[in-house]
């Protein structure tokens, strides 16, 4: 079945049929990323990546072929899974890390979801310029899965340029998040 016939109705943010296109697409996620539940929190990785199609669903352009946002969900998966598992080996986790995390999702799964957020964020990223914007957009698609030269090369631009246009719509973003209410903690690399 073409998840696709959904992406109008996502694309004006209707939550439910996101609902609907997500219970479609998860067994297919899940499936994907059954060879890194051994190395990463594939259930992180999955809720990460349903968060991100969600922010640049409004933004997708079909190729004309079935399935194109649920195959762009399934590249990003992989992408956050790979980029997930090469920062685990870097630096593993503390048993307090752990426990934080956990809290945190827990906090997360109990707080309802505000269907005004949503457009909060889409309006401070549309205020961004457009330098930023693209960056901010580059390495959200890449789901981390390709390189900040190549994501910079792609947008013909310099990677110091690009890693600057990438910082200014964070911190623009943060800001805008800030007028709006909405608390946005710092978060390290």
């Amino acid at each position: 079945m073409d998840l696709d016939l959904h992406l109008h109705a996502i694309q004006q943010g209707d939550a439910d049929a996101f609902g609907r296109w997500a219970a479609g697409a998860e067994p297919s996620l899940r499936s994907s990323l059954r060879s890194f539940a051994a190395v990463v929190d594939a259930e992180a990785v999955l809720q990460e990546t349903l968060l991100r199609i969600w922010q640049v669903a409004p933004r997708f352009e079909p190729d004309g072929r079935p399935n194109g946002l649920l195959r762009l969900a399934l590249r990003s998966a992989r992408n956050l899974a790979i980029s997930e598992a090469r920062r685990r080996r870097s630096s593993p986790a503390e048993a307090d890390d752990l426990e934080a995390l956990l809290e945190d999702a827990m906090q997360l799964a109990e707080s309802p979801t505000d269907p005004l957020l949503r457009r909060v964020i889409e309006g401070c990223r549309e205020k961004l310029p457009a330098k930023p914007a693209e960056a901010l957009e580059a390495r959200l698609l890449s789901g981390g899965g390709e390189p900040d030269e190549v994501l910079a090369e792609r947008l013909g631009q310099r990677l110091n340029t690009f890693l600057q246009n990438f910082t200014r719509a964070r911190k623009l973003l943060a800001e805008c998040l800030a007028r709006h209410g909405v608390p946005v903690e710092e978060v390290r690399p």
